[in-house]
């Protein structure tokens, strides 16, 4: 068993791997993981930019950036996922199970940041806990896959041009679900540069709506010739 899956604290590695369609279709059941996976997302962002930030000391922020992205999207977070076995461990409704939920990349990603949030509050809170058995994941990222998938992202793009603009604040995204099912959701961004509305988008994650918002600004002002 992979160590991430090692807990002093069974029900929260339990609530780790339980979805929401598990929760509606189990009453007796009242913690889902969605609390966890936004602690997880946010401990990934930072250890995927102190790993990069350790490796490579020379260099820059953008690329740093673009990398850092490839490490935590949501196709490599469900590789992650597969690679410590929880393709096999989560805990979905009939439904979701039905549709594939097994495999489904959104729902592997999650719960992978899920795990990752829940084994730093088994652990005290301690990122030097976490630290090292998402070094070896990162690690097991090939240089080749990670180089070719850190190309600009629309998200990145977007910052770009709010910075060479002489822009402070980045943009900000207001991210919600506006329906479809527990396992197959849809997500609406919009994108906000100093209170303006840039662009808007619809995704099944909220990552994927908020790219295509970005798009979408990028878009717009590709038409207005400011880009």
């Amino acid at each position: 068993m992979h160590k991430l899956l090692i807990f002093n604290n069974e029900k929260l590695l339990q609530q780790a791997l339980t979805h929401r369609s598990y929760i509606n279709e189990n009453p007796g059941e009242t913690e889902h993981n969605e609390r966890l996976e936004f602690l997880g997302d946010a401990i990934l962002t930072f250890l995927s930019g102190e790993y990069l930030y350790q490796r490579h000391p020379n260099m820059g922020e953008d690329e740093m950036t673009r990398r850092r992205s490839a490490l935590v999207d949501e196709k490599q977070l469900a590789r992650f996922a597969t690679e410590i076995g929880l393709d096999r461990l989560m805990r979905l409704g009939q439904g979701a199970i039905r549709d594939g939920g097994y495999q489904n990349p959104n729902l592997l990603s999650s719960t992978f940041e899920a795990v990752v949030g829940a084994y730093y509050l088994d652990n005290n809170r301690g990122i030097a806990a976490v630290y090292p058995l998402v070094e070896q994941l990162f690690d097991s990222v090939p240089e080749e896959i990670l180089a070719s998938r850190s190309t600009i992202d629309s998200k990145n793009r977007f910052q770009e041009w709010a910075q060479a603009n002489g822009i402070k604040n980045p943009p900000k995204y207001v991210t919600e679900k506006v329906g479809g099912m527990d396992h197959t959701p849809e997500f609406i961004a919009q994108v906000y540069v100093d209170e303006k509305l840039y662009g808007e988008g619809k995704g099944r994650s909220k990552k994927d709506a908020e790219k295509q918002a970005a798009e979408d600004a990028l878009a717009k002002l590709k038409k207005r010739g400011l880009l």
